[in-house]
C-alpha cells in the first residue's frame, strides 16, 4: 500500500483535472467526483479512481480537496445530500481551493467543525490550469496553524507560493485582493492593446519592450500577448471574473472601503457577459474595447 496522503477530489475542471493528473503522476491515490460524467470520466483517464458522490470522494480520504465554481457548490458538495460531511471523520481535513464569498467560507469551516470535529483550509490559487498542471501554483490559505502544517508537505507538491494568512477566511480575503489586482490588471491590458494599436506602434512588442520595468509582471508576459492575439481560449473564464469582482465589491462595501477602480473594471465584465462571451477566456475582456473602437 502507498504512503502517500489518499485524495478525494471534488470538481475536476479546469482547474481540478490538470491537478488531479499531477497528482497521480506524484504517486497519490486519488477518488476523483464531478457533476458532469464527462469530466470525472476525464479524471479517471489521468489517473484517479471515479467516486459516484462527494461523499464517496471522501469516504477513506485524508485530505478532501474541493475546486468547485461558486459558493453555492461548495456548500452542496459538502453540507449538500450525500455530501462531503456526511462521512468525514477527525483528523480528515477539507481544503477548499474554490474562491468563494469570505463570510460563508467562516461559516462553512464552523460549521464542519461543530458537525464533524474535522479542519477547513480555504486555499484559493492563482496561476490558472498551466501553473495547476505544473504543481506551481500560489497559494494562500486560512485555517488552524496545526493543520495546515500538516498539510505543508501536500501544498509543496501543488504549489510553487504557499503564504498562511491567518485564521480562516483570511486565505479567501487575500484572494479577494488578489482578483481586485488581476480584474483591473485585464482592463488595463486591453485598454493597453488599443491604445498601442491606435498609436501606430507594434502591439506585439510591448511586453519586450517593457520588460524589467515598473510595468512588466505576469499579467504583461503571459495574459498581454494572449490577448493582443484575440486568443480567448478559455484559461479562466470570463463568467468566473465576473463572478469573483462581484464578491470583491460585496466584500468592500460591507467594509465601507473605497475601490473605484474595481467598480470599473467590474462593469466592464458586465458588459462582457451581457455580449455572450461568458465562456471565453477573462482576456476577452478586450472585445468590450474592440466593439467601442469600431
Amino acid at each position: 500500500m502507498t504512503g502517500k496522503t489518499r485524495i478525494g477530489y471534488v470538481g475536476v475542471g479546469l482547474m481540478g483535472l490538470p491537478m488531479v493528473k499531477r497528482l497521480a503522476q506524484l504517486g497519490y491515490p486519488v477518488r476523483a467526483y464531478d457533476l458532469v460524467a464527462e469530466k470525472t470520466a476525464a479524471a479517471v483517464a489521468a489517473g484517479a479512481a471515479s467516486a459516484s458522490s462527494p461523499a464517496d470522494a471522501a469516504a477513506g480520504a485524508d485530505f478532501v480537496l474541493l475546486n468547485l465554481p461558486t459558493t453555492e457548490a461548495v456548500e452542496q458538495a459538502v453540507f449538500g445530500e450525500r455530501g462531503v460531511a456526511s462521512v468525514l471523520r477527525p483528523p480528515q481535513l477539507v481544503i477548499d481551493f474554490s474562491t468563494i464569498k469570505v463570510e460563508k467560507c467562516k461559516a462553512f469551516a464552523h460549521r464542519l467543525r461543530s458537525a464533524t470535529g474535522c479542519g477547513w483550509i480555504d486555499a484559493p490559487v492563482s496561476g490558472g490550469p498551466p501553473a495547476s498542471a505544473t504543481g506551481t501554483l500560489t497559494i494562500m490559505a486560512g485555517g488552524e496553524a496545526k493543520e495546515v502544517e500538516r498539510a505543508r508537505p501536500f501544498f509543496a507538491d501543488v504549489s510553487a507560493h504557499f503564504t498562511l494568512m491567518g485564521a480562516s477566511g483570511a486565505g479567501m480575503v487575500a484572494k479577494m485582493l488578489n482578483q481586485l489586482i488581476v480584474g483591473c490588471g485585464h482592463a488595463i491590458m486591453a485598454e493597453a492593446i488599443v491604445l498601442a494599436e491606435a498609436a501606430g506602434i507594434d502591439a506585439a512588442r510591448l511586453p519586450e519592450c517593457l520588460a524589467g520595468g515598473h510595468a512588466d509582471g505576469s499579467l504583461l508576459q503571459k495574459l498581454y500577448p494572449r490577448m493582443q492575439q484575440r486568443d480567448f481560449t478559455p484559461l479562466g473564464y470570463a463568467r468566473q471574473v465576473l463572478k469573483d469582482l462581484e464578491m470583491v465589491h460585496d466584500y468592500a462595501a460591507g467594509l465601507k472601503a473605497p475601490a473605484p477602480m474595481m467598480s470599473e473594471a467590474l462593469s466592464l465584465y458586465r458588459i462582457l457577459i451581457h455580449l455572450g462571451h461568458a465562456e471565453l477566456d477573462s482576456g476577452a475582456i478586450l472585445k468590450v474595447y474592440d466593439r467601442a473602437a469600431s
